[in-house]
């Protein structure tokens, strides 16, 4: 078992039978009593108040109030909700904006110092800005799910990407491009990519992509995105750390 999971499951039981021995945990978790012990370290690290009651009839026990003190967020989940926040920013849509900022805040500290570098790196990415009114909405569709993780992975990597995409017409076809940006025009979210092929850039909208993979060993370059006046960093919002 993981040790994510084995910690979780460490949580359950002491929540559920209130007082447990380090023996009884470790037949349960499937590990031994100093995997065991390594956990109980851990879960206190992160913020879980676990008492040791010494000898015949102590044990171990969870403070019933005992809550994580510590995030633990991958970094889409992370940049998942910086994007909501900045989508709805951008349109002047974030009511209590500034109690979302210091929630964002508070959690990005919380993350590991690799993670926090990855979402730096991963939001100079990101760009948001206001959307022509004269574009029709009218056909907008779901985002796949498996976006967010596949632009994590190429954007970090500087992977090529490979996925199908269907144009206005409804035809689908296999695009090869290096992801470049992403770009927020709400309601409206584009993966702003170099296409080798045309050699120029193009903008996809998202809730036109499918089945997004990487191509392996096949690396890119950053290039510099001619965006217009009205697109802006996100990171060059009121937000800091």
């Amino acid at each position: 078992m993981k040790a994510r999971l084995r910690q979780d499951a460490i949580v359950r039981s002491l929540r559920r039978s209130g007082t447990s021995t380090v023996a009884d945990l470790a037949a349960e978790v499937g590990a031994s009593r100093r995997t065991v012990l390594r956990d109980i370290s851990a879960l206190r690290d992160e913020g879980f108040v676990v008492h040791s009651e010494p000898g015949r009839g102590g044990g171990l026990q969870l403070d019933p109030q005992s809550v994580q003190a510590v995030a633990r967020l991958s970094v889409p989940e992370v940049f998942a909700l910086l994007i909501s926040v900045a989508s709805m920013r951008a349109v002047g849509g974030l009511p209590f904006s500034g109690l979302a900022d210091t929630g964002l805040a508070k959690i990005e500290k919380a993350l590991p110092s690799d993670k926090v570098r990855n979402l730096r790196r991963f939001l100079d990415c990101l760009y948001v800005g206001k959307l022509a009114p004269q574009i029709d909405i009218s056909d907008m569709g779901t985002m796949d799910p498996a976006l967010l993780p596949a632009f994590e992975t190429a954007f970090l990597q500087r992977l090529h990407l490979r996925f199908r995409y269907r144009d206005a017409k409804g035809a689908v076809t296999s695009r090869h491009v290096e992801p470049q940006a992403m770009l927020i025009l709400p309601p409206l979210w584009y993966l702003v990519a170099w296409d080798p092929a045309r050699k120029d850039f193009r903008h996809f909208r998202m809730d036109r992509i499918s089945r997004p993979e990487h191509v392996e060993g096949a690396t890119f370059r950053r290039r510099r995105v001619p965006f217009e006046d009205h697109v802006r960093p996100v990171r060059d919002g009121p937000r800091q750390r």
